[in-house]
């Protein structure tokens, strides 16, 4: 395999140098040189290391997702759901705390990404989903209004993703084979135009479709 291309962006230098410092050593990723010219086309994930999710971080998501073909993942210290919501819109496709942010799953997270895979810590997407759920009941259910965009067994496979289950789990659960589940999720995210499971998950929780 050949090693992933990562940029690593963050107003603090502190911050990027410690993330810098994680994953150089690691023969399946190359670091690209902050100041490189071709770092934004040559990338295949870029991580953007910061204490919580702003204004900043936002703008800084948004243009990334303008300028680089590059799967954007966060690295951030402490992350509110309202933030999270504003990272997933900015097409982030993956979430590390920095506290858990070791060299193994700093690594796991860039190669995931670059297999076109997302990362999402199971109690954010827990809070996403009780979030949705009480929108589902504040705003929909009064108006007898449902989004059914997706069949029975799209909701249950999303909402086992929900819940942190991968994909052989979630095969067993449901009595049908990997590549089953893989070809339903392949279907949704093809559908609805969206970059990978993590993607999936956090749309159709915004828009109360699980």
């Amino acid at each position: 395999m050949s090693r992933v291309p990562v940029a690593v962006y963050a107003e603090d230098p502190i911050l990027r140098s410690g993330v810098v410092h994680q994953l150089r050593p690691r023969p399946e990723v190359e670091v690209l040189a902050e100041d490189a010219e071709d770092a934004a086309e040559r990338a295949v994930v870029a991580l953007v290391v910061v204490d919580q999710v702003d204004e900043g971080t936002v703008h800084l998501l948004r243009r990334l997702q303008r300028t680089t073909k590059a799967r954007r993942g966060l690295v951030v210290g402490r992350v509110e759901r309202t933030a999270l919501q504003s990272a997933l819109e900015c097409g982030v496709a993956a979430v590390l705390r920095r506290a858990n942010a070791d060299q193994d799953r700093l690594v796991n997270m860039a190669t995931a990404m670059a297999r076109g895979e997302g990362v999402l810590p199971g109690d954010l997407l827990g809070q996403l989903l009780d979030h949705v759920g009480q929108l589902q009941r504040a705003v929909l259910d009064p108006k007898g209004l449902t989004l059914s965009t997706l069949t029975t067994r799209e909701v249950d496979v999303l909402r086992l993703i929900a819940e942190g289950f991968d994909t052989g789990e979630i095969a067993g659960k449901m009595s049908y084979s990997e590549r089953t589940v893989k070809n339903i999720l392949h279907e949704i995210t093809t559908r609805l135009q969206l970059r990978n499971r993590a993607h999936a998950v956090g749309y159709t929780m915004r828009q109360g479709l699980i």
